[in-house]
C-alpha cells in the first residue's frame, strides 16, 4: 500500500501541494488524473523520493520513502520527462540498472526489448520520444518494482504498444501484486486499465473512489413527461444539475440506477433515458463544480 497523509510542498510561495491524503490500495492500479499544473507530477516526484515534502507523511507499507534504500529497491519510476546520459545506448543503461536493483531480471529485459522490437546497441539519442518511452518502461519493469509509479506512461505511443504497455502491468499486477500508480490525461484508457481513481485539484484530492463505485453512483438522465406529472417528479433525487432543452430535461442525478427508475418510472414518461458517466465526464463534473456552464459539457 502507498499512502499520502497531509502532504504539503511549497515552491517559491507556489503552494504545489497543500495536505494531499491519498491511498493507493495494494495490488491495485489507480488513476492520478487532474488539469495541468494541479500537483500530478509533484506526486510522483514525492513518492520516488526524488522530493522532500515540507510536511506530511509517505509511506510504503509503512515505511518512510525519503533517503530509505531499502524502500527505493521496490520503486519503479518511468517519469514524462525522461533523460539518458549522452551516448549511452540500452545495453549500458542495463550494466546501471543491473547494477543498482537486486531484483534485476534479464531474462526479462531481453524479452521486452524484443517485444517492443528496441535495438540494445543503438544510441539511445537517436530514438524517437516514444522509443525511448518504451526503453524505460523495459529497464524499470526489468527491476521487478514492488511499487511502479508511471507519469504519462502511454504518451507518443502508437496503439499496438499501449496494448503491449498494459498488458505487462495488468500481468504483473495479477502475477506479483505490484501496485501502480499512473497519471495521464488519457482518460478513456484510465477508465478501462484503473479500479481506483484520484482526482487532484490545486495540489489537494478532490475525490478518491473505486472506479465501480464512481461508475454506479453518478447518472445522465434525458426525460420528457406528458400530462399530469407532479409540479417536482425529482423530489427525493439527488439532483446535481438539471436543464430543460424545449421538452427534454436534462438532468445529472447521483444515485444508484435502480432507484433512479423506480421513482421516475411511475410518472410514465414519454422519453426516458438513463446513461453512466464517462470518467471523462465525471473529471469535467467534479472540477467544474456549481458552474453550469461547465457542467453543461456533460450534456
Amino acid at each position: 500500500m502507498i499512502e499520502t497523509r497531509g502532504l504539503t510542498k511549497k515552491y517559491d510561495g507556489f503552494q504545489a501541494l497543500s495536505g494531499l491524503d491519498m491511498t493507493v490500495p495494494s495490488g491495485s492500479i489507480y488513476g492520478l488524473i487532474g488539469i495541468n499544473g494541479s500537483g500530478k507530477t509533484t506526486v510522483l516526484r514525492h513518492l520516488a523520493g526524488v522530493l522532500r515534502q515540507d510536511a506530511g507523511e509517505i509511506r510504503f507499507d509503512g515505511e518512510d520513502v525519503w533517503e530509505n534504500a531499502a524502500v527505493k529497491q521496490h520503486i519503479g519510476l518511468v517519469p514524462d520527462d525522461l533523460f539518458f546520459p549522452n551516448g549511452y545506448n540500452l545495453a549500458g543503461m542495463k550494466k546501471i540498472f543491473a547494477g543498482s536493483y537486486a531484483a534485476w531480471d534479464d531474462r526479462r529485459f531481453h524479452e521486452m526489448t524484443q517485444a517492443f522490437r528496441l535495438s540494445e546497441t543503438a544510441r539511445l539519442r537517436n530514438f524517437s520520444k516514444g522509443m525511448k518511452k518504451q526503453a524505460m518502461f523495459c529497464l524499470v519493469m526489468s527491476t521487478m518494482p514492488k511499487y511502479l509509479l508511471l507519469d504519462e506512461p502511454i504518451d507518443g505511443l502508437d496503439p499496438i504498444v499501449r496494448k503491449l504497455v498494459w498488458k505487462y502491468i495488468v500481468d504483473d499486477v495479477a502475477d506479483r501484486e505490484m501496485s501502480v500508480l499512473v497519471s495521464s490525461h488519457n482518460l478513456r484508457e484510465m477508465e478501462g486499465i484503473c479500479d481506483h481513481i484520484g482526482i487532484l485539484s490545486a495540489g489537494s484530492m478532490k475525490m478518491e473512489r473505486e472506479m465501480d463505485s464512481l461508475r454506479g453512483d453518478l447518472h445522465k438522465v434525458q426525460i420528457a413527461f406528458g400530462a399530469g406529472v407532479p409540479e417536482n417528479p425529482f423530489a427525493g433525487l439527488n439532483v446535481l444539475h438539471h436543464e430543460k432543452r424545449g421538452s427534454v430535461e436534462l438532468l445529472l442525478i447521483s444515485a444508484p440506477r435502480d432507484e433512479i427508475e423506480s421513482r421516475l418510472r411511475v410518472h410514465d414518461p414519454l422519453i426516458f433515458d438513463i446513461l453512466p458517466l464517462s470518467l471523462e465526464e465525471i473529471f469535467i463534473y467534479e472540477l467544474g463544480g456549481d458552474d453550469d456552464e461547465i457542467s453543461s459539457l456533460i450534456f
